[in-house]
């Protein structure tokens, strides 16, 4: 027998959008509860098939049918409406750096070296001209065609985006602020999602909590 433990509604909305959201999802979690009573601590990878994979803390990685989870119990919630965060979802008490990113080179050394699995929060502002007729925020084009030659290329011209070390493992971060876990360690740097830099001029704007 199975001895079912009441659920939240914040954790059972959080249970349910995940396993509508297909395989790309990728969030924040504390422990993966079993219907055996099993409880596995680490970080969720996302939902593939009819299955949750799942990273323990000691890095291994595995694989479980959705039918033999109970639960997530998330580590923390961010809630992004709470005036007790300031008003934009960020965390009291995390240190933070202010950042000058310009449009004329591709990537800003912010200082802020981030370990894996670290959290980072974006606010950011600002508007940068990058080309004839073409001005926007960190948000970045609105309708924009794919451009391969891109650092995303399926993502905004334009916007706000950063990476991790020397790695090409850039990641979008538009107008979200966040949470954002660092996948690796190093070093991290923040640029624009453009591929012609010498007709750019202006800056962002950005806060980053870590």
């Amino acid at each position: 027998m199975h001895h079912r433990t009441n659920r939240s509604p914040r954790t059972a909305a959080w249970v349910i959008g995940l396993v509508l959201a297909g395989s790309s999802v990728v969030a924040l979690a504390d422990t993966l509860v079993l219907r055996d009573g099993q409880r596995i601590r680490g970080t969720l990878v996302g939902v593939a098939g009819r299955e949750i994979e799942f990273e323990e803390r000691r890095g291994r990685r595995v694989r479980i049918p959705r039918e033999e989870v109970e639960r997530i119990e998330f580590e923390r919630d961010f809630d992004t409406s709470r005036d007790d965060r300031g008003g934009t979802g960020v965390p009291r008490g995390m240190r933070e750096r202010r950042v000058s990113v310009s449009s004329t080179q591709q990537w800003t050394d912010t200082g802020i070296d981030v370990r894996a699995g670290q959290e980072i929060y974006f606010v950011s502002s600002g508007q940068v001209r990058w080309g004839p007729s073409r001005r926007d925020g960190v948000g970045g084009e609105r309708n924009s065609p794919e451009n391969r030659n891109r650092p995303i290329a399926n993502r905004p011209g334009a916007a706000l985006i950063g990476k991790v070390g020397d790695r090409d493992e850039f990641f979008f971060i538009g107008e979200d602020s966040g949470p954002f876990r660092a996948r690796s360690s190093g070093r991290l740097f923040l640029g624009i999602n453009d591929d012609v830099l010498t007709d750019n001029s202006g800056s962002f704007t950005v806060d980053v909590s870590f």
